[in-house]
């Protein structure tokens, strides 16, 4: 079976030593006063990006807020269970949407494949995997860990989107093997916590 590139991709990532994520030694831009007072459901531009950039964080944003509001006030216990032997944890998948975001803010900000050696965080390649790994070792941490690993991972995609234009945007490029464009690409990483919203949803309904 051919291996996803995306997944080779993670396990290669530079961590540093003793934190989840590269980004967490950085400091981040936060969003601008003009960005969070937007309302979250008004899909469009945005102050202090280009038109279909900004429009771009509007979804993100959007997205966003709809992943955190069920998983408020979960416990450890909470975000640790397991429907059954083959299932994913909340926890997993929140930590899994943070190193999907990672893996695209390297490919298009940087255009980086990480093939040199480096060392590896054992979270951070289970986030990745899930299953098996992911179930033996994405464990026993409380909500504000998911939350600051999701918040880093937004805080420098906004900060580096704020760079860019349009252009970067919607310029064709090779991905997989066919036409994209870092459009695509980024509406898949809105597509992707939709994706997982409604698992995590439907795994809270059955705590307990």
């Amino acid at each position: 079976m051919k291996k996803n590139p995306r997944r080779n991709f993670l396990k290669k990532s530079v961590i540093a030593t003793g934190s989840l994520l590269p980004l967490s030694q950085m400091s981040f831009a936060t969003p601008s006063a003009d960005l969070t007072q937007d309302p979250i459901n008004f899909i469009g531009p945005r102050k202090g990006f280009t038109p279909k950039v900004g429009t771009l964080v509007s979804m993100m944003n959007f997205m966003r807020s709809i992943i955190l509001r069920p998983i408020q006030g979960l416990s450890t216990k909470d975000l640790d269970f397991l429907l059954d032997e083959k299932a994913n944890s909340i926890g997993a998948m929140l930590l899994h949407l943070a190193a999907v975001e990672r893996y695209y803010q390297e490919d298009t900000f940087d255009g980086k494949t990480w093939d040199l050696p480096a060392k590896e965080n054992h979270l951070w390649e289970a986030a990745s995997d899930l299953g098996d790994k992911g179930r033996a070792e994405i464990k026993g941490y409380p909500l504000d860990f998911y939350l600051k690993v999701l918040e880093e991972s937004r805080a420098f995609s906004i900060a580096e989107m704020k760079k860019r234009d349009d252009e970067w945007l919607t310029s064709e490029l090779q991905f997989w093997g066919s036409t994209s464009n870092n459009y695509c690409k980024w509406f898949h990483v809105v597509e992707h916590e939709s994706n997982h919203n409604g698992q995590i949803k439907m795994v809270k309904s059955r705590i307990g």
